[in-house]
């Protein structure tokens, strides 16, 4: 029998008050995946960062290789060998991938001067593990979301960790790296790695994971080895409730075309794409992780000028120098990083929802701070934002309620076309649901929506139509009611040449 590598017993914690861990148990043993699922706002970061040594908790015990943990600063724990993964980036933008890598380990040589060449030598190693072009010199800020995911988890290979946390370092993986990922956690398993791997995404859970613990609301509601229980008993035991129906029915409808994209290239999208959207319709956009999908998204909203091509909206075409002209032309965007491009974390909700709709607020330029307070709680109400109220700052939010926030501020004056890009990234299952219903919803009241995923359940759940992207080209047109997994991959993968529909 493995040995056990960590063990906690009665871990409680609390923040003013609230209670967000309630004696919980937990334990890993040497060589397994250990799955922690449930809700935002389960307790699952509150418990990993008592692991990684971020927090204390209130009253409980923890034991590492079966000696008590008295040390609790996060410096101390990687030194005991626990690296953690967090599901927010915690890199420098401005310094380079190896920099990032070795920060605060940098091998010196001669007159204690960083060993540059050790260092360059090292970061293409765990690099290689990754089995990722990412050159070591090039600057994290100059990466892609997927490609800074892998950096993430480069770092903590690199500690040589004995127990290795997880938290949700798929969210911007698909196809092949996703594969790759899941490569690399089962040779750390091998070589006797315990890891904690949390995730969104169950079917990855039944995939990777050995056994499966459960939290909801700051308790264990069971721990599972993978084969004695299903996806449905997993969700009803996160949300204390029967999920029946992921995907809400569509009706089918199609109105006029409201967008179309006719030979667009930019800088980083170089061959030429053209598509159109109609009234009523979600459109999904698959393709693997660099296919060109949000450089795309960007071209339509103005966010990457256009080197040629053309834009129009409804019969007009529209000149998108900037992203307010395609706002002022009734293009909105939920971009891929929610708290990076789509919210001012640090801020209230109502400055959030009403940034971009001073405009509808002002008057002879005042804004109307009562009718903006207004809005926003109508937007709160109809969302089902669960907040505290308008003033409540966005960081304070769970990921599914910020992602809300991100949508409602478009809504405040309805566009025509609306991008979303990965709408559903690191959110849980029942906040899920809830946008798969707004997105719905907002097809029903006439939008056209295209919607970016990498998960193609969501895709082939959501979609009318499907558009795959390859080596930042458009390959392919398939049917969202005959589509299947299989021919979007085919597609996305550059193995198979699909003919172009109408549309």
């Amino acid at each position: 029998m493995s040995k056990t590598i960590l063990k906690m017993e009665g871990i409680t914690k609390r923040f003013s008050g609230i209670t967000a861990l309630n004696n919980v148990g937990f334990e890993c043993t040497a060589g397994e995946i250990h799955a922690l699922v449930g809700e935002n706002g389960a307790g699952k970061s509150t418990l990993m960062k008592i692991i990684s040594g971020a927090y204390t908790q209130d009253s409980g015990n923890m034991y590492f290789k079966e000696e008590l943990v008295d040390v609790s600063t996060p410096r101390a724990r990687l030194d005991m060998g626990i690296g953690i993964i967090m599901q927010e980036f915690n890199l420098l933008p401005y310094l380079t991938v190896e920099q990032n890598i070795f920060l605060g380990r940098e091998q010196t040589g001669k007159f204690r001067l960083i060993d540059q060449n050790y260092i360059t030598e090292k970061s293409r190693e765990v690099l290689a593990l990754l089995n990722v072009d990412i050159d070591p010199k090039a600057m994290v800020n100059s990466l892609t979301v997927a490609q800074r995911q892998f950096v993430e988890i480069a770092k903590s290979l690199s500690l040589g960790a004995e127990l290795l946390i997880m938290d949700e370092p798929s969210a911007t993986l698909t196809g092949h790296e996703l594969v790759h990922l899941f490569d690399v956690i089962r040779n750390l398993k091998e070589k006797g790695t315990a890891i904690i791997y949390i995730s969104h995404r169950l079917v990855e859970i039944f995939e990777i994971a050995d056994r499966v613990t459960v939290l909801k609301d700051g308790q264990v509601m069971g721990t599972k080895d993978v084969t004695e229980v299903t996806q449905d008993q997993l969700v009803e035991m996160m949300v204390g409730r029967q999920i029946a129906e992921t995907f809400p029915k569509r009706s089918g409808k199609r109105g006029e075309q409201l967008l179309t994209v006719e030979n667009v290239t930019t800088k980083k999208l170089p061959n030429p794409v053209s598509l159109q959207l109609n009234r009523g319709e979600v459109v999904g956009l698959a393709g693997l992780v660099g296919s060109g999908r949000t450089e795309l998204a960007r071209a339509i909203f103005g966010s990457d000028r256009l080197m040629s091509g053309r834009i129009v909206v409804e019969d007009k075409e529209v000149k998108l120098r900037l992203p307010y002209d395609a706002v002022r032309h009734g293009i909105a965007l939920i971009p891929e990083d929610r708290k990076l491009e789509g919210l001012i974390v640090i801020n209230s909700l109502q400055h959030n929802i009403g940034l971009p709709n001073l405009k509808f607020f002002s008057k002879l330029g005042f804004v109307n701070r009562r009718k903006e307070a207004k809005v926003v709680k109508e937007k709160i109400q109809q969302l089902s934002i669960r907040c505290s109220g308008a003033r409540q700052k966005a960081e304070d939010l769970s990921g599914g309620n910020q992602q809300k926030v991100v949508i409602a501020k478009w809504l405040v004056e309805l566009p025509k076309v609306i991008i979303m890009d990965e709408p559903t990234r690191g959110i849980d299952v029942g906040s899920k649901a809830e946008i798969y219903q707004i997105i719905h919803d907002l097809a029903e009241q006439g939008l056209a929506v295209l919607m970016i995923s990498s998960e193609l359940p969501e895709i082939l759940g959501l979609a009318d139509r499907i558009l795959v992207m390859h080596e930042k080209r458009l390959v392919a047109e398939l049917d969202g009611g005959t589509a299947t997994e299989e021919m979007i991959m085919r597609a996305a993968t550059g193995n198979e040449n699909v003919i172009m529909g109408e549309g």
